[in-house]
C-alpha cells in the first residue's frame, strides 16, 4: 500500500557539507525527488546570505531566547527590509529550505519535523488538485521552494511548516501582544490592589501611632476620685454626699446573679462572645442611627466603656475612639470576662455622685450590693445610659420606667422569667436615700460653703456630722409646702423660708425656699430683707438697759422728726400705754419715740452685739426695721433671749473627720458670751410673751407652752416675719416673693405665725414644757449679778437726743442721713404688724 499523500520517508541524520555534524534529514515526497531538510545543509561555507538566508544553525542545547528578544525579533516583518548586499547565489543539488536568520533563530530540528511534514503534505495535496483539474504544473521544485518561502513568510520568518496554521498562530500572538492585553477589568483590579495595599499600610501606621500614645495601664485596679464630702445628721443618718462616693470592691460572685445580668442585658448583650470590640453591635448601631437620622444607639461594649472610664477622657474624637478599641482588645487579652465585669461594676458612674455598684446601692437604697432586689438591680442598670437624667433622686417615676425597660431586656435574653418580671414591676424600687432635690440641700449647701473656714483646703475625703434633726427637717419641709399650697395663690405668696435652732445656735432645720429643684437660692441665708417690726426687740432691749421697764408709760400720738412723721398700721393713736402694750400691739410711734430717747446708735450697737452683722442705718427709721437682714442672723439674735442672755453664732457643724476616722475639727466654745443683763433679759422675755398672748402674734400661740416672739411686716406687705422661741427651740419664718411684689396684706401675724405655730406644735409634741428664763415681776436691782450695769449707769451711756444728727461721713456721702427720711418711709404707715 502506498504511503499517505504528502508524506515521505524519514532519512537519517547526516553531516553538513563542511564535514561538521549537522541536524538534517532527507524526506521523500510523492512526485518529487528526495529533499534534504535542515538548517544550512546545502550551504557553502563562504557564502554570504541575503536577507532571506538563515544563520548558522544553533546548537540544540542552546537555551531559548528571552521574551524580550523574541518580541523584538517579531517587530520586523519579513521582506520589509532589504539587505544592503545581494551576494551571488550558488545552486546545489536538491531542494533547499532556509530559515531567515535576520528575523529570529531557528529552533532545533526535532521541533520542526512535525510542522515541515504537515506543510509538505498540504503542498502535495494542492499540486495533485491542480493536476486533477487539467492544469500542468511546471517547475515543481521552484513551486515547492516558493511554497516553502510562503510558509516561512506567513509564519513571520519563524519556523517552517503549515503556512496557514503558522499564520494564524502568529496573528493570534500578535494580537495578544499589540491590542488584547489584560483589558479594563485587569487594570481596575491592579490599581485597586495598589490602593488597598497603601490603605492597609496607612491604617497600620495610624494604629501603631495610637498604640504608642496609649496611657499607662498599671493603675487599673487603683481607684482615683475627687475628694468627697459626706454630710450626716446629728444621729449619723446620711443627709447628702458631695463629690465622688466610692463604695468598697464587690465581686460579681458575691452579688445576686441578676445584678450583673441586668447590666449585660442592657449594655452589652454579646459581652461573652466578642473580643472587646463587637463588629455586629457596631453595624447594628450604625444602621439604627442611619434610619433614625440621629444617634440613638451606641456600639461600645462593656470592655470599651471600662477602658474609657479608667484610662481615657470623654472627648468625642477619633483618637479617643481608636485608643478605646485598642485598650478594649488589650483588656480582653489580659483578663477574664468575670474580671472585666467586676472592674466595670466597681468603677462605673451611677449618678448622684456614686461610683461603683456598692456606692450606688448605699446612696440610693441604703444597703449593700449583695442585698439588692431584682427591681433595685434593674433600676441601677437603667441609670448607666444617662445617670443624671434617670437618677431616682431627680425623678423617681422616670427611673422606674427605665427599670421596666431593663426588665424587658432581661426576659428577652432569658435571664429572668415572665413571673420574675411581673413581680418586680408590681414591687418597684423605692428611694431610701436622701433626695438631691429636697429642701435639706439648702442646709447642705450652707454647710459646704462654710466648711473650709473650719478645716481649711483639703484633698482628702471628709465626713461631717451636722446639727440637723431629720425629724424636724421633715416637719419643716412639709408644713411650709402645705401652707403655701393652701394659701399661696390666694395671698399672692410664692416663697417662704424657715430656720429652727437650739438656744445655743445649733441649727436643727432649714428650709431655704419652696422647692430646691426649682430654685437653689437659699432665702434663709442669702436673701436680705427688711424685718419690719421684728427689729423692735432691739429697740426695747436698749431701753431696758437704759433703765426703762415694761411698765414705763409712753404716749401713742402723732410725732414728727424733721419731715418724717411715722404712723401706725391702724392709722389710729391709742394714747398713753405701757411699753409692754406698745410692743405687743406693735405701735410704731412709741417705738420711734423710745429709739429717739435711748439713741439710735445705741440701738445699732445692741443689734450688732446680739449677732446682726449687716450694715444698719443710723436714723430713726431703723426702729421700724428699715434695715436689711437675713433670716438666719435675725433668728440667731433672738436666741439670746431664749438662753438667758448669751449671744450665739448660728452653726450647723459639730465635728469633722477624715475617711480614716481622724478628727479634723470639733466645735468648742459657747458663742459670743453674755450680751445683756439678766434683768433686761427677764424683762424682754416678759414683754415678748405678751405678743403671743395679747398681741399681734396670737396666731402663733400654743396652749400649755410658754412662748415668746415678735411679728414683722415691711412696707407695702412685701415681707412678713415671725421670730419666736421657747426654752428649747428658736424658730424664724419669712414669707414673700423673690421679685419683691406686694402680698395681699399678709402680715407677720398671718401666714408666718401660722407656719411657726404648726412647726412648734410638731417639734415639741414629745417634749416636756419648760419655762422661759427670767422672772420679771420678782426681779430687783439686788438680783443682778456682778458685772451687770445698773439702770443709773445705763442712763449715763448716752443722753437722749431730740433728733439723731448725721455724722460727718453720713453728711458727705448721704448714707443714713436723718435730715430727710426716705420718701417711702416718711409716714411709716405700713409698718408695725
Amino acid at each position: 500500500m502506498a504511503p499517505p499523500r504528502g508524506s515521505g520517508n524519514r532519512g537519517r541524520r547526516g553531516h553538513k557539507s563542511d564535514g561538521s555534524d549537522g541536524d538534517w534529514t532527507t524526506r521523500r515526497l510523492n512526485g518529487l525527488r528526495p529533499v534534504r531538510v535542515g538548517v544550512g545543509v546545502n550551504r557553502v561555507q563562504d557564502d554570504e546570505d541575503d536577507d532571506r538566508s538563515p544563520p548558522k544553525a544553533a546548537s540544540r542545547n542552546m537555551p531559548p531566547r528571552s521574551w524580550f528578544a523574541r518580541v523584538a525579533g517579531e517587530m520586523r516583518r519579513p521582506g520589509s527590509t532589504k539587505s544592503k548586499q545581494t551576494p551571488a547565489k550558488k545552486t546545489t543539488k536538491g531542494m533547499v529550505l532556509r530559515a531567515d536568520a535576520s528575523s529570529r533563530s531557528v529552533p532545533p530540528l526535532s521541533s520542526l519535523e512535525d510542522e515541515d511534514h504537515e506543510y509538505l503534505r498540504s503542498e502535495t495535496r494542492a499540486t495533485r488538485k491542480k493536476h486533477g483539474s487539467g492544469k500542468q504544473v511546471k517547475g515543481a521544485a521552484p513551486a515547492a521552494k516558493a511554497g516553502s518561502q510562503r510558509g516561512r513568510s506567513s509564519s513571520g520568518g519563524g519556523r517552517g511548516g503549515n503556512g496557514d496554521r503558522g499564520g494564524r498562530r502568529s496573528s493570534h500572538s500578535g494580537r495578544a501582544r499589540n491590542g488584547g492585553g489584560p483589558g479594563f477589568f485587569g487594570e481596575l483590579f491592579y490599581w485597586g490592589a495598589v490602593v488597598c495595599l497603601w490603605f492597609a499600610i496607612g491604617i497600620g501606621g495610624l494604629l501603631f501611632y495610637y498604640a504608642m500614645t496609649l496611657p499607662d495601664t498599671s493603675g487599673l485596679w487603683n481607684v482615683a476620685h475627687a475628694p468627697s464630702l459626706s454630710i450626716l445628721a446629728d444621729d449619723g443618718e446620711m443627709l447628702s454626699h458631695r463629690g465622688d462616693l466610692q463604695g468598697g470592691m464587690v465581686l460579681t460572685s458575691d452579688m445576686p446573679p441578676y445584678v450583673p445580668e441586668a447590666v449585660i442585658a442592657t449594655e452589652d448583650q454579646r459581652f461573652y462572645w466578642h473580643f472587646g470590640v463587637d463588629p455586629i453591635g457596631l453595624a447594628r448601631a450604625a444602621w439604627a442611627n442611619l434610619r433614625a437620622g440621629t444617634i440613638v444607639q451606641g456600639g461600645s461594649t462593656i470592655t470599651q466603656q471600662l477602658a474609657k472610664n479608667v484610662f481615657l477622657s470623654s472627648d468625642r474624637t477619633m483618637r479617643r475612639k481608636v485608643q478605646e478599641m485598642l485598650l478594649a482588645i488589650w483588656l480582653e487579652a489580659r483578663y477574664t470576662k468575670q474580671q472585666i465585669l467586676t472592674l466595670y461594676l466597681n468603677r462605673v458612674y451611677f449618678g448622684g455622685g456614686a461610683y461603683g455598684i456598692e456606692g450606688a446601692s448605699e446612696r440610693f437604697f441604703k444597703k449593700s450590693a449583695r442585698d439588692l432586689t431584682l427591681s433595685e438591680a434593674a433600676m441601677l442598670a437603667g441609670l448607666l445610659k444617662a445617670p443624671s437624667h434617670y437618677s431616682p433622686t431627680n425623678n423617681l417615676e422616670r427611673a422606674r420606667q427605665r427599670a421596666s425597660i431593663v426588665l424587658d431586656n432581661m426576659q428577652r435574653e432569658g435571664f429572668i422569667s415572665a413571673d420574675d418580671k411581673q413581680y418586680a414591676l408590681v414591687h418597684p424600687a423605692s428611694l431610701e436615700g436622701y433626695s438631691a432635690s429636697g429642701s435639706i440641700n439648702y442646709f447642705v449647701d450652707w454647710v459646704a460653703d462654710v466648711l473650709p473656714a473650719y478645716t481649711g483646703e483639703t484633698n482628702s475625703d471628709l465626713v461631717v456630722r451636722t446639727t440637723i434633726d431629720p425629724v424636724m427637717q421633715k416637719a419643716a419641709e412639709e408644713i411650709v409646702a402645705d401652707v403655701l399650697a393652701r394659701n399661696g395663690q390666694k395671698d399672692n405668696v410664692t416663697q417662704a423660708a424657715l430656720v429652727a435652732m437650739t438656744p445655743d445656735g445649733a441649727v436643727r432645720a432649714m428650709v431655704g425656699g419652696r422647692s430646691y429643684a426649682q430654685s437653689q437660692f437659699n432665702r434663709a441665708v442669702q436673701a436680705v430683707r427688711q424685718p419690719g417690726s421684728a427689729f423692735k426687740p432691739f429697740v426695747y432691749l436698749t431701753a431696758m438697759e437704759k433703765g426703762l421697764t415694761p411698765e414705763t408709760i409712753r404716749v401713742d400720738r402723732p410725732v414728727t422728726y424733721g419731715n418724717w412723721s411715722p404712723s401706725n398700721y391702724s392709722d389710729k393713736f391709742k394714747g398713753a400705754m405701757t411699753l409692754t402694750d406698745a410692743l405687743a400691739d406693735s405701735v410704731n410711734t412709741v417705738a420711734v419715740q423710745v429709739a429717739q430717747e435711748v439713741g439710735i446708735r445705741n440701738v445699732v450697737r445692741t443689734a450688732q452685739r446680739l449677732g446682726i452683722q449687716e450694715t444698719l442705718p443710723t436714723n430713726l427709721t431703723l426702729a421700724l426695721g428699715t434695715c436689711d437682714v437675713n433670716l438666719l442672723e435675725l433668728t440667731g439674735a433672738y436666741a439670746a433671749f431664749a438662753n438667758g442672755g448669751t449671744g450665739v453664732l448660728p452653726h450647723g457643724i459639730e465635728e469633722v473627720h477624715d475617711r480614716d476616722g481622724n478628727e479634723v475639727y470639733r466645735r468648742e466654745g459657747s458663742g459670743l458670751g453674755p450680751v445683756m443683763s439678766k434683768k433686761a433679759m427677764s424683762e424682754m422675755n416678759y414683754m415678748l410673751q405678751q405678743v403671743l398672748t395679747d398681741g399681734t402674734g396670737h396666731n402663733a400661740a400654743v396652749p400649755g407652752r410658754q412662748l415668746a416672739g415678735k411679728t414683722g411686716t415691711s412696707q407695702d406687705w412685701r415681707d412678713a416675719w415671725f421670730v419666736g422661741y421657747s426654752a428649747d427651740l428658736v424658730v424664724g419664718v419669712w414669707v414673700g416673693n423673690d421679685n419683691r411684689a406686694p402680698m395681699k396684706k399678709v402680715t407677720g401675724g398671718g401666714l408666718p405665725a401660722t407656719i411657726w405655730h404648726d412647726f412648734m406644735t410638731r417639734a415639741e409634741a414629745n417634749q416636756v414644757a419648760s419655762a422661759l428664763p427670767g422672772n420679771y415681776p420678782e426681779l430687783t436691782v439686788g438680783d443682778m449679778t456682778a458685772g451687770e450695769t445698773s439702770p443709773d449707769r445705763m442712763q449715763e451711756d448716752e443722753a437722749p437726743r431730740e433728733w439723731e444728727q448725721p455724722g460727718f461721713f453720713e453728711r458727705l456721702f448721704g448714707a443714713g442721713s436723718n435730715e430727710t427720711a426716705p420718701r417711702n418711709l416718711r409716714t411709716g404707715h405700713d409698718y408695725g404688724r
